[in-house]
């Protein structure tokens, strides 16, 4: 497995060693003690699945005092993922990183707790699973407008309008939104 940084300094890129042959291809997408020698968590208590057609944009989500890690994939399709630093104090506070994931490459976005997240359908549709470090809160789900000016996230919407949902057309913009945890230093090991 490999473990790629990212511009945001606390997001990674996880792509599992793929291995094939004329049968087909076996890869291990998640251990608890790859992911431990990578820093990446190994509880997670919660899996979820979306399916959306093609223009359907998700985001930028996050919880509250429950605050969620995600590790991301497209099972298939193709989305650009999006993850923003909401942490008040975080020195990558309002950055954001953008991806393409495609159900034909297998990796995973990692996104810590405090980010928000989004992300938009480009193929035909897209099947998302994603992993969560917490249980999902109804009462605690927040979120910010995916197209604030302050984040100035460049989606690659050309050519179509995407389609939101009532809840992402209402959400704040940055500078009003309840923002989660803050930025806390990380430990470092000697």
């Amino acid at each position: 497995m490999q473990v790629f940084d990212t511009p945001l300094s606390e997001v990674k890129l996880v792509r599992p060693d793929v291995h094939g042959d004329d049968r087909g291809w076996f890869a291990e997408i998640f251990s608890t003690r790859t992911f431990a020698e990578h820093g990446l968590p190994t509880r997670f208590v919660q899996d979820n699945q979306s399916y959306s057609r093609h223009g359907v944009l998700r985001g930028l989500h996050f919880q509250l005092g429950n605050e969620q890690g995600k590790l991301v994939r497209a099972a298939s399709g193709h989305i650009w993922d999006v993850a923003v630093d909401l942490r008040p104090g975080s020195p990558q506070f309002g950055q954001w990183a953008g991806f393409h994931l495609t159900g034909e490459v297998i990796e995973y976005l990692w996104i810590p707790e405090g980010f928000g997240h989004g992300f938009v359908v480009l193929s035909e549709s897209a099947s998302v699973m994603y992993k969560v470090t917490n249980l999902y809160d109804s009462k605690m789900e927040r979120a910010v407008r995916w197209d604030d000016p302050t984040l100035g996230i460049e989606w690659p919407i050309d050519g179509f309008e995407p389609q939101l949902s009532a809840r992402d057309v209402a959400a704040p913009l940055l500078k009003d939104a309840e923002l989660p945890i803050a930025y806390k230093e990380p430990v470092t090991r000697s």
